[in-house]
C-alpha cells in the first residue's frame, strides 16, 4: 500500500477524492482536516462517514497551521505523495478576514511544504484556484498568462501559494503540480457556493441573491472531472514544477445557470438584485490544452447533465 496525504480530505472535493482513491485498493489515505465553522461540521462529518469503515483509511483532526501538529503527523508516517486541499476559501468572505486567509492558505502551506522537505516527500499536488487570474482581458484564460493583479485576499494567497511550491521544487527536488480549479460543482458542495445556495433557496420559494445584472460567466466544472485531473497530477512526473487549469473550458451566464436550476428543480426563481461585489470577477474561462497534453485530462460532464445530477443528490440530502 502507498501512503498519501490529503489536506481538507474531509470538504467538498477532497472527500471526492478519497472516494477514488479507496477505490483503487492500492492507497493507504490519511487525511488532516480541522473540521472549522466556516459552514456546518457535521456536514463535513456526513461526507467521510463511509471512509471510516475502510481500514486503509486515518482521520487527523489538526489544523495546517500549527507546525507540531503536523510534524506529529510526518513522524508517524512516511508518505509518497501529499494533495493539499485544505484552505480557507471564497472571494467575497476573504474580504472580511483577509489574516485569517493569509494564515491558513500561506502560512499552512509553507508548513505543509516544509513537512515534505524534511521528510522527503516527492510529490505535491497544491489545489489552487481560478481566482488567481483576477481580471483577465484575454479568454480563454491560459497558464501563460500574468498573475499579478488579484483582486481579492483569496486570489493573493492562493498566487502565493502556488509561488511557495515553485520555490521549494526548485530548491529541493519536489515535484509540485498547482491546479487551477474553476468553479466547482457536484454532490456535496459546500452550501455557501452559488449553485447549492441557489437550489435551496429557489426549492424553498425564497428570493436568490443575483449580484449585477446576471451577465457575469463562469466556467463550471463538474466534481467528478476535477478528481479525474487530481488523479493524474499525482500521477505526473515529467517536470519538477507545473501550473494546470482544470476547468470545463465553456462558460455559462449566471442567467443561464439559474434557468438550468429552475427547469429541474421546478419552481421559478424569485430574483433579489444586488450590486456587483467587490473582488468578484465577470468571468472565467479555462484554457485545458495542457491539462489534456499532461494529464491526459478530459472532461465528460457538460453543465445540462451535471446541474441534473446535482439536483437529483440535493433532493435526496433533503429526504
Amino acid at each position: 500500500m502507498k501512503n498519501i496525504l490529503i489536506t481538507g480530505g474531509a470538504g467538498f472535493i477532497g472527500s471526492h477524492l478519497v472516494d477514488h482513491l479507496l477505490a483503487e485498493g492500492d492507497w493507504a489515505v490519511t487525511v488532516i482536516d480541522d473540521f472549522n465553522d466556516f459552514y456546518a461540521p457535521k456536514i463535513k462529518r456526513n461526507n467521510i462517514r463511509a471512509h471510516e469503515k475502510n481500514p486503509a483509511y486515518n482521520l487527523i483532526e489538526a489544523d495546517i497551521r500549527v507546525q507540531s501538529a503536523l510534524a506529529q503527523v510526518f513522524n508517524q508516517t512516511r508518505f509518497e505523495a501529499i494533495v493539499h486541499l485544505a484552505a480557507r476559501a471564497g472571494v467575497r468572505p476573504s474580504l472580511k478576514n483577509p489574516r485569517l486567509y493569509a494564515e491558513t492558505n500561506i502560512n499552512g502551506t509553507l508548513n505543509l511544504l516544509e513537512q515534505a522537505r524534511n521528510h522527503s516527500v516527492k510529490r505535491f499536488v497544491f489545489g489552487s484556484s481560478s481566482s488567481v487570474y483576477g481580471i483577465n482581458a484575454k479568454v480563454p484564460f491560459s497558464e501563460e498568462d500574468p498573475i499579478r493583479q488579484p483582486i481579492s485576499p483569496y486570489a493573493a494567497t492562493k498566487a502565493a501559494g502556488e509561488l511557495l511550491c515553485h520555490t521549494y521544487s526548485h530548491l529541493y527536488d519536489l515535484r509540485s503540480v498547482c491546479l487551477r480549479f474553476f468553479t466547482v460543482y457536484g454532490a456535496r458542495q459546500r452550501p455557501d457556493l452559488a449553485i447549492h445556495k441557489f437550489a435551496r433557496l429557489i426549492s424553498q420559494g425564497k428570493p436568490i441573491p443575483v449580484f449585477g445584472d446576471g451577465t457575469t460567466r463562469r466556467d463550471y466544472t463538474f466534481v467528478d472531472d476535477i478528481v479525474a485531473g487530481v488523479r493524474a497530477s499525482i500521477d505526473y512526473d515529467e517536470t519538477d514544477y507545473e501550473v494546470i487549469n482544470l476547468g470545463e473550458s465553456r462558460t455559462v451566464e449566471l442567467r443561464e445557470l439559474i434557468a438550468l436550476l429552475e427547469q429541474q428543480i421546478g419552481q421559478k426563481a424569485i430574483i433579489d438584485p444586488q450590486p456587483l461585489q467587490p473582488g468578484d470577477v465577470p468571468q472565467t474561462f479555462a484554457d485545458i490544452t495542457k491539462a489534456r497534453r499532461l494529464l491526459g485530462y478530459n472532461p465528460q460532464t457538460q453543465i445540462e447533465d451535471g446541474i441534473h445530477r446535482f439536483v437529483e443528490w440535493f433532493r435526496g440530502e433533503k429526504e
